[in-house]
């Protein structure tokens, strides 16, 4: 863990479970709970694995076979889901995110995989944003790279102000997209236009 703490342990956990559930008003020993421990932490393994894993060494194999091509590279419509860090509930939604090359392309499903990693994280989409392009502007020395990510949260559909449908949208861009407003505009035409 960051701070040093060591890791509570799977019992550790499975008893954190039971104590929430006893904090609801509930039984922990009835029938129906009496396996919940276990799947809470067999589901948050899975739904937070992205702790374990490295979006940069995911990055380390590309491809120089590209001919001439100098354009960017879209993937759009990623559908991914978080938790949101302040509530640990979770938001659903698409990343869409371009890069420019500089003679070396990396596999398209491991633009997806980037995104997956930092989502099964507890997270804000903001930070989620900055964590993907980051992690593909240092990890492929593009020209530039662009995200848009859009979301719903049931931070705010289901609680608080309860409005659902709402949807959140994040951008970030770097070098080419940052500079210049008609690539932006070019990226924001081609995710919204298959739609």
């Amino acid at each position: 863990m960051p701070d040093g703490t060591p890791r509570p342990s799977r019992g550790e956990a499975e008893a954190a479970v039971r104590t929430l559930l006893a904090y609801l008003g509930e039984d922990p020993g009835r029938e129906g709970l009496l396996d919940t421990p276990r799947r809470v932490v067999a589901a948050y393994d899975e739904l937070f694995s992205g702790y374990g894993e490295d979006a940069d060494a995911l990055l380390d194999r590309t491809f120089g076979e590209i001919g001439s091509f100098d354009d960017f590279v879209l993937v759009r419509d990623i559908p991914f889901h978080s938790h949101c860090e302040h509530h640990m509930v979770p938001f659903v939604g698409k990343a869409h995110v371009a890069y420019f090359p500089v003679e070396r392309v990396v596999g398209l499903s491991k633009i997806a995989r980037v995104v997956e990693i930092y989502a099964r994280r507890l997270q804000t989409q903001e930070h989620l944003t900055s964590q993907v392009i980051t992690a593909l502007d240092e990890g492929l020395r593009p020209r530039g790279v662009a995200v848009m990510i859009e979301a719903e949260h049931m931070c705010m559909s289901m609680r608080g102000i309860a409005k659902q449908g709402v949807s959140t949208i994040t951008t970030q861009f770097t070098g080419v997209f940052r500079d210049d407003p008609a690539e932006q505009v070019r990226f924001i035409t081609l995710v919204r236009g298959g739609k």
